[in-house]
């Protein structure tokens, strides 16, 4: 089971760069969403955010803090990618089809764009040039 978090999958060099690509690019765009969210968590104003799920406008803000800034960089890292990328598939899930269920297409796009990429990266993996590989092919029994 935790090999299989950090396995990188096996795929051509042109296919691990454009992972690497995909990753980090996804990754840097989602902080700039989760920064902001950082900020008003941690600020002295008080919290108001939406409550999708009915946790709580702070555990709700925690949650979305926790996948967009503490997932984002282990994305960008390479690091337990696939394990990563469910709190972003989830608050892009979330996003897409319960915060704006009744927006028009053009507000939640963003939201299902997001969504598609992060699932794509949970099923093929991180790719050589990650901090999985390493970590995956330290765990490999060596060859004899």
């Amino acid at each position: 089971m935790i090999k299989s978090i950090f396995d990188p999958g096996n795929y051509p060099q042109k296919v691990d760069f454009a992972l690497l690509i995909l990753r980090v690019a996804i990754g840097i765009f989602m902080l700039t969403h989760g920064m902001g969210k950082l900020y008003k968590l941690f600020g002295n104003d008080p919290i108001s955010f939406a409550d999708p799920i009915g946790i709580g406008a702070t555990a709700s803000l925690a949650l979305a803090v926790f996948a967009e800034v503490f997932c984002s960089v282990l994305l960008i890292l390479g690091l337990a990618t696939r394990l990563a990328a469910v709190p972003l598939i989830f608050t892009m899930f979330v996003a897409g089809f319960i915060v704006h269920a009744g927006d028009e297409f053009r507000v939640k796009e963003m939201a299902f764009l997001y969504l598609v990429v992060y699932i794509a990266i949970a099923l093929k993996g991180a790719g050589k040039f990650s901090l999985d590989a390493l970590i995956f092919n330290k765990m490999k029994p060596a060859k004899k």
